[in-house]
């Protein structure tokens, strides 16, 4: 029984003590349920910081500043050489299509003086044949030739060059691509000579001008406006008569006559110049750059 009173006593004592717990008044640190939750955020001041330890940065070594500049400086080099390279072909590309252009231009050329040459040639002789007419004793009744001579004295075949390339070539600064010096001296030394040429045919045609006023006062302008067709100079169909039949005339004439043969016998022979040089400056391109 006093065991059963004891165990009694004490559950009574645990209930009090449960509610003396429960009764208790709240005191400043107790939490209100009614409290807003920002209020609930503790104070800087109360609050407990906590400190994070820095990362501390690897201190590069000189010798990886070293292998990342040569690296750098590498990818800069390769890069600069595969746009020289690049370059360098499209250049050399070019070089080639001027060069064969201008081949294209030398073998115009050649043809272009194989006919002046012949025209030359012919010239030549009517030139010989109207000096010994006017200087025989026996104008009369050889008036067809005379008419035909003095008419064709004037005529001419002047060589013209196919320069398209070379002036290109000039105009827009690309002789500089012309990488072989031998190649671009014969070119430059080519059209030198060309223009040489240039310089005799004015000559010539200022000679031939000259006579003009001899040839009419010596011919029949009626005549000679018959003898003018589209196919070229035609003969009388007779022996017309002259205007003038003038010794001293057909001296002066026969002294123009020389002078055109002079500049005739100059222009021929360097035609043959000029056409030896084409031939082999085509020779020496095709050698220098492989071309067929």
């Amino acid at each position: 029984m006093e065991e059963n009173k004891n165990i009694e006593e004490n559950k009574d004592q645990l209930i009090a003590d449960h509610s003396s717990f429960l009764e208790k008044p709240e005191d400043e640190n107790s939490i209100d349920a009614g409290q807003p939750l920002n209020d609930l955020t503790p104070s800087n001041e109360t609050m407990e910081v906590h400190k994070h330890p820095h990362h501390v940065m690897h201190k590069k070594k000189w010798g990886e500043y070293l292998l990342e500049f040569s690296m750098l400086f590498l990818a800069v080099f390769l890069g600069f050489l595969a746009e020289n390279f690049r370059e360098h072909q499209v250049e050399k590309e070019k070089e080639k299509q001027f060069i064969e252009s201008f081949i294209e231009d030398l073998k115009t050329d050649t043809a272009t003086i194989r006919k002046n040459l012949v025209f030359r040639d012919l010239k030549g002789k009517q030139l010989d044949s109207l000096t010994a007419l006017l200087s025989s004793q026996t104008v009369k009744g050889h008036e067809n030739d005379l008419y035909f001579l003095g008419r064709s004295l004037i005529r001419t075949s002047r060589f013209q060059s196919n320069d398209r390339t070379i002036m290109q070539l000039k105009n827009s600064g690309a002789l500089r691509l012309i990488r072989s010096r031998q190649a671009a001296d014969s070119m430059m030394s080519y059209q030198k000579f060309v223009e040489y040429m240039e310089v005799n045919q004015d000559d010539d045609r200022i000679e031939r001008r000259a006579a003009d006023p001899l040839l009419s006062r010596i011919f029949n302008v009626f005549v000679f406006d018959k003898m003018v067709t589209l196919d070229g100079i035609s003969r009388p169909a007779d022996n017309p008569a002259l205007r003038s039949y003038d010794p001293d005339l057909f001296q002066d004439l026969a002294f123009c006559i020389h002078q055109i043969k002079g500049s005739n016998f100059l222009i021929k022979s360097r035609l043959r110049i000029l056409n030896k040089k084409a031939d082999d400056l085509i020779a020496l391109l095709k050698k220098e750059y492989h071309l067929d």
